[in-house]
């Protein structure tokens, strides 16, 4: 949980996803972290750095029409959720409508830079029919264009959960309704969650960190990735 006087209250709505029009009278306050950087250091050498790797995503992947990236790591550390929430924000300011999708169901971290208080419902509890639907679980315009599907919890079954053809489902979905779902995925190298995820994803983008990522990782990372038939959009070195 971020600090509150650190944050930046918002209001998010929950939507029904099946109609994109129809709003529900539902809303929370959402509080935004520093860890935003593309937020709170806009001019940062951080920010300048997901700029840019928005840049080649917009260029080489949405203009193309592809809905769609798993963000991976070969370890814990390497920073694919500070990645996958400040891409996600760097798209929805360049207007795109973007779905964070927080896969990781092992130990999500989404809530340590976007926070919405008494969001319970999210990816777990959509992938047991009987919880609840995904038009109760997304939350819209955190920030405008963006919006977020939490994980909903920790479980130790996850990789059965993701491979089931909910999962699958629920993925889809989420592709015909935003121009572009980002995933982020637990450590390649404690779990085989990721390769599934980005199985569904079909396209990938792992991340790396300077001068601790060995280049063996980073081979097998991308090997086991295109073993599943995940496309790789290029490799992204987080130097913070």
């Amino acid at each position: 949980m971020v600090d509150a006087q650190d944050t930046q209250p918002v209001e998010a709505d929950v939507v029904n996803m099946a109609d994109d029009d129809m709003m529900t009278d539902v809303t929370a306050e959402a509080e935004l972290s520093p860890k935003l950087v593309t937020l709170s250091k806009p001019g940062s050498i951080q920010a300048e750095s997901i700029g840019a790797l928005r840049t080649h995503i917009l260029a080489q992947h949405v203009n193309d029409g592809k809905r769609s990236l798993a963000i991976c790591g070969p370890k814990s550390g390497v920073g694919t959720t500070h990645i996958a929430a400040n891409l996600s924000v760097a798209m929805a300011q360049a207007g795109i409508k973007t779905l964070l999708l927080e896969a990781n169901l092992r130990n999500p971290a989404i809530s340590d830079y976007i926070t919405i208080a008494g969001a319970h419902n999210g990816l777990l509890q959509c992938l047991d029919e009987n919880e609840a639907s995904l038009g109760d679980s997304v939350y819209r315009d955190v920030i405008p264009n963006l919006s977020i599907l939490y994980a909903g919890g920790t479980v130790a079954n996850a990789q059965q959960l993701l491979a089931s053809s909910n999962f699958k489902e629920l993925a889809s979905a989420c592709m015909r309704d935003f121009d572009l779902v980002i995933a982020d995925t637990p450590a390649m190298d404690s779990f085989a969650d990721a390769r599934r995820i980005a199985s569904v994803m079909r396209y990938a983008l792992p991340v790396v960190r300077r001068n601790d990522t060995f280049v063996s990782d980073v081979k097998r990372l991308v090997e086991d990735l295109q073993a599943d038939r995940a496309q790789i959009l290029g490799t992204f070195m987080n130097e913070y």
